[in-house]
């Protein structure tokens, strides 16, 4: 054989070896993002606000093939939210009671706590609006109103941030209130209006929208819930809105690796730098806008301020 004929020989083997790896199946492996170890399991601990609106079934899977997470979402009130925390039963939080959060973290069970998004809390009722509500300011006189004229209100009353607000506003209100135990935690006690017009049921944002329709009655929502909700037939209406005490901001918070070793911090961190990552935060900007014709949450992360400010 002379030597062409040789050189001819060895670039159709390399040919084939070449397509050999080329074309070779390959393990499939679960994406992450560049230099660092998929995810896996993340538990996310979060408001019924954020998953009864549709949020995080639009923006999660994102997260989920960059990162290779596995992500378990885990929706209650943010009270119970907390405590999951608390006990170690979480690796993240997505809650939306500031004060609250603020505690949490002093007291050494969560570390990072960062800004995220807000919406606002609307007062929703009935269309014949039988407190005479309609178009009112003033949450807590708008609250007065109701609870003089006897007009049923449902309330979650399961320690959420919902909840957590309501009761704020209850106090500002010269409305006669009392003790009451409750259903959320084991011999704990809130304040509440006296009277069998105010209904507890101890249940999340959907449910007691839910309640409220079948009864005719008014009770408080944030506004991405309850749009989200509309568009399934709810008869209800925002009634009393603008009032900047129903401001309604929402927090993301690590649980403390310190307090308990054996959560997913990491993939904490990686879900939290995302999620206040400039390209999440244009997307929750975005929800809403195509089905309900405006945006349900507004960004709200340092990183989406700074973007917004032009640094």
């Amino acid at each position: 054989m002379n030597r062409k004929s040789v050189f001819l020989a060895l670039l159709v083997v390399l040919a084939v070896l070449l397509a050999f790896f080329l074309l070779r199946p390959r393990p499939a492996t679960a994406p992450a993002s560049p230099g660092s170890e998929p995810v896996g399991r993340l538990r996310l601990a979060t408001t019924t606000s954020t998953y009864d609106s549709g949020l995080l079934d639009a923006i999660l899977p994102d997260f989920e093939a960059q990162y290779g997470a596995d992500v378990e979402v885990i929706a209650v009130g943010t009270g119970q939210a907390l405590q999951l925390g608390q006990n170690g039963d979480a690796d993240v939080l997505l809650v939306h009671a500031r004060q609250r959060e603020d505690e949490f973290v002093a007291a050494g069970y969560g570390v990072n706590r960062q800004d995220v998004m807000y919406n606002d809390f609307v007062l929703v009722g009935p269309p014949d609006d039988p407190a005479g509500v309609r178009g009112m300011t003033d949450a807590p006189a708008a609250l007065t109103r109701i609870a003089r004229t006897g007009s049923p209100f449902v309330s979650r009353g399961d320690d959420s941030g919902t909840h957590i607000k309501e009761q704020s506003l209850w106090a500002e209100t010269d409305v006669p209130q009392v003790d009451a135990p409750s259903i959320k935690k084991k011999g704990a006690t809130f304040r509440r209006p006296a009277g069998d017009w105010y209904l507890s049921i101890g249940q999340g944002m959907g449910a007691a929208l839910t309640a409220a329709d079948e009864k005719q009655a008014y009770t408080l929502s944030d506004r991405g819930t309850f749009l989200a909700r509309k568009q399934n037939g709810l008869s209800l209406e925002i009634l009393v809105e603008g009032d900047a005490r129903l401001f309604n901001p929402y927090g993301v918070i690590a649980v403390n690796p310190a307090r308990h070793p054996d959560v997913n911090f990491a993939g904490a961190t990686a879900f939290i730098e995302w999620l206040t990552a400039v390209p999440t935060q244009e997307a929750i900007g975005r929800f809403g806008i195509e089905q309900y014709g405006m945006p349900l949450f507004t960004p709200n992360s340092a990183a989406w301020r700074a973007a917004k400010r032009g640094e």
